[in-house]
């Protein structure tokens, strides 16, 4: 549960940064670079825990899947999952970056493209999320249908 749980607390920070960066203002810039800096620690977090995962324990899954009744829960799920999330991953380094380079309160610019950043993680994010359920789904179903 490391991987989903990581990640989904890296969406969480990711939005916290897009509130902390609407309001911007000389007080939080801490909680922007901080709410910036957890959200990438967190999806690299998500990134060696999802690796693991994939070398240690996905070779059983991905034959139950794919004897299963649900095959493109691998065959398009797991594949876009695997190659999307290098962008998911890109974009929190980013975040984390652009956090301390940019001074939100007078730059206008730099506040409007990390938000738009920042909303790319967290909807790019869901979207691995959900690719993770239909996945784990494909698992039950292709176990329900060996009856096990």
């Amino acid at each position: 549960m490391v991987h989903p749980t990581t990640a989904a607390l890296s969406i969480f920070c990711a939005i916290w940064f897009a509130v902390e960066v609407l309001n911007a203002s000389e007080r939080n810039r801490g909680r922007i670079r901080l709410s910036a800096t957890l959200s990438m620690l967190l999806m690299v977090a998500t990134w060696i825990a999802g690796g693991y995962w994939y070398v240690v324990y996905y070779a059983a899954d991905k034959a139950v899947i794919l004897k299963g009744a649900w095959p493109f829960a691998h065959n398009f799920f797991m594949e876009a999952k695997e190659h999307a999330f290098f962008i998911t991953l890109v974009l929190s380094l980013y975040l984390a970056i652009v956090a301390r380079k940019e001074d939100f309160v007078r730059n206008r610019s730099a506040r409007v493209l990390a938000l738009c950043v920042a909303l790319l993680v967290v909807l790019s994010a869901f979207a691995i999320e959900g690719a993770g359920s239909m996945i784990a789904m494909g698992v039950r179903v292709g176990l329900m249908q060996a009856g096990q």
